[in-house]
């Protein structure tokens, strides 16, 4: 991830909480590197990255925030950042939560029988991107309560412990999230050194020389 933020211009320094702060040329997006403060965690994983967006480069507050497990499939991390940093707009977005879902759906993930308008998971029921109740401690400039905001998570084996997990603020322009998630629905190969145990038989491996 570092490598990305820096090839698209971020600035990087450390900060005294043992975590990584990168900021775009504008200053308006952030991205920071977490894992090391002892962040909260997400489906009993600690958060890796938090992503941010302010509506100008004064403002002390973000507009949204984006947090990210380690194990995030960095294609989709990065095909997410991408995004962020060529967006004119980093803080608003004018599309509704269809976006997402039609990006799903172009990749042959499947709609949820029951909800349908919120929740799409992959053929082989593994992955899952749905419209929750935001998850405690997700950091949102919209102060009313039980907001609702895009969240995503691996889980090869019902019952088991996810792979990975992801949550977006409420106020995540749609938009972005889509970008994200027609990344993770890719079926494009990409290169891995080691696969999960619990994703074996449910993965199309690829050997190269």
């Amino acid at each position: 991830m570092g490598s990305v933020l820096a090839s698209l211009g971020w600035r990087m320094w450390p900060t005294s909480r043992n975590t990584l702060l990168y900021v775009s040329p504008d200053e308006l997006r952030g991205a920071e590197w977490i894992l090391a403060a002892n962040p909260f965690e997400l489906g009993g994983l600690p958060v890796a990255w938090q992503l941010s967006a302010r509506p100008h480069a004064a403002s002390a507050m973000t507009e949204w925030n984006a947090y990210f497990t380690a194990g995030v499939p960095h294609e989709a991390l990065t095909d997410l950042l991408v995004a962020l940093n060529t967006r004119e707009t980093p803080d608003v977005g004018f599309e509704g939560p269809e976006r997402a879902l039609t990006a799903l759906s172009a990749q042959g993930w499947l709609r949820d029988v029951d909800r349908p308008r919120t929740t799409a998971t992959d053929p082989g029921f593994s992955c899952t991107v749905s419209l929750e109740l935001l998850p405690p401690l997700v950091q949102d400039a919209d102060p009313h309560p039980d907001l609702v905001g895009w969240q995503a998570w691996a889980e090869p084996v019902f019952g088991a412990p996810y792979l990975w997990c992801a949550s977006f603020s409420a106020s995540v322009p749609h938009d972005l999230v889509a970008a994200f998630a027609s990344s993770l629905a890719s079926p494009v190969p990409v290169p891995r050194r080691t696969l999960p145990q619990c994703a074996e038989g449910r993965l199309s491996v690829v050997h190269c020389s």
